[in-house]
């Protein structure tokens, strides 16, 4: 028998971008349904390195959840990175602030997504559906109502926060891949992998002809783990009929630094796949009652592949427009643009800008040029220590002279 569920806010999806939603509306009385097909704690097919900016971006959510996530046993270190060209020559950049090393983090999805959702849980308004996969939308005058054959959810606002395969991104918002700004990821995890001392708290990544302007990463999990992947465009998977499975055990089994970092590894699972709408193009992300966060609204880094800051940034800036809809008891599509509005001013520009660093420099000559020029000049490492000390000397102009140096 179908059960029917009504709630002042309907979240598609409990990945980081739904539950920030959720936990950034702990300041209301708004009831909130929230509708994820796994059962946590649930894996999640992740590259699992942490930006800086989420660090930042948990303080601004709930300091509670910061200093959890802080005090987290579960969570790595990463200290620096380390970038390996198609000519195998390589460099490292450190991250240091203040003449002190500055510690990104690294942590597994299954731990680090169960960390919000105890935080969303502590708000007694919340309500999880978990195990119940979402099959059909459909919108009325007053709400919206999300279904399966156990339920009929309805909210007077739907968030859609389904990920790359959202429901309501593609029933609501009509959105279809678009392979040109579209990336084929794969991940594995490994035990016994081999980290000498200059690597051992370093994100790794490895260009190829294969894989360019994607790359092969190595993340260190501590304890010799690491999680491994491979992160490809979907255009070119598409055209050249690439089996991207084959690619990356071929690199581990054969690349001439891999194969002897994963001499004596083990692989913990089979590869999973997952699918990445990369960002820069300006799309529509609201409608009349609902709104797309995370890698739903195409919010992932095209450069990096890194999404998760975004997810999180993009689930605040949802709760506040919420707010602002039930104050003024105004849901309309042309209320809800406010939200495309802010994205696309403070989201999107930095998007666009990885896009365009990753058609400037992720091709094998430039590759090449830009490693074998970093191991003599530090250029990329002087920029680093930059941004992290004194970023208001990050001018246009410094942008400028960077970018001219690291082409020709």
């Amino acid at each position: 028998m179908t059960k029917n569920a009504e709630f002042d806010v309907l979240i598609e999806g409990a990945g980081p971008a739904g539950l920030a939603c959720a936990i950034a509306l702990a300041d209301t009385n708004l009831k909130i349904g929230i509708i994820e097909k796994g059962v946590f704690p649930r894996d999640k097919t992740c590259g699992d390195a942490l930006s800086l900016d989420i660090t930042n971006q948990l303080k601004q959510l709930s300091p509670r959840l910061a200093e959890n996530f802080y005090a987290s046993s579960k969570t790595g270190i990463v200290k620096g990175v380390y970038v390996c060209a198609p000519n195998n020559e390589s460099f490292t950049v450190d991250l240091i602030q203040h003449g002190k090393p500055l510690d990104m983090h690294i942590s597994k999805r299954i731990d680090f997504d169960y960390l919000l959702y105890q935080e969303a849980k502590q708000n007694q308004n919340v309500t999880f559906f978990e195990g119940e996969k979402a099959t059909a939308v459909e919108k009325d005058n007053d709400n919206l109502t999300i279904s399966n054959k156990n339920y009929n959810w309805k909210g007077k606002i739907v968030i859609g926060a389904g990920g790359a395969h959202s429901l309501v991104a593609k029933r609501l918002a009509g959105q279809k891949m678009n392979k040109n700004l579209h990336a084929a990821g794969l991940r594995v995890y490994y035990e016994n992998v081999h980290f000498d001392e200059k690597t051992a708290h370093h994100l790794e990544f490895y260009f190829f002809d294969d894989v360019i302007p994607g790359y092969l990463w190595v993340f260190p999990l501590g304890e010799g783990k690491a999680n491994v992947g491979l992160g490809i465009s979907s255009k070119k998977v598409s055209k050249e009929k690439l089996n991207i499975k084959e690619i990356l055990n071929n690199a581990i089994e054969k690349h001439p630094v891999l194969k002897e970092k994963f001499k004596n590894a083990k692989a913990l699972e089979t590869i999973k796949g997952h699918g990445l709408p990369l960002g820069s193009k300006k799309i529509s992300i609201s409608g009349d009652r609902y709104i797309l966060v995370g890698d739903a609204a195409s919010l992932i880094d095209p450069m990096s592949g890194e999404g998760i800051a975004n997810a999180i940034r993009s689930g605040r800036y949802a709760a506040d427009q919420i707010k602002k809809a039930f104050d003024k008891n105004d849901f309309s599509a042309s209320f809800m643009k406010q939200y495309d509005k802010r994205i696309n001013k403070l989201v999107l520009p930095e998007l666009r800008a990885s896009r365009l660093m990753q058609y400037l420099f992720i091709r094998k000559n430039k590759m090449n040029r830009i490693v074998n020029k970093e191991k003599r000049t530090g250029n990329i490492q002087e920029f680093v220590n930059i941004a992290l000390n004194d970023p208001k000397n990050l001018n246009n102009t410094y942008y400028f002279k960077m970018i001219m140096s690291l082409l020709f």
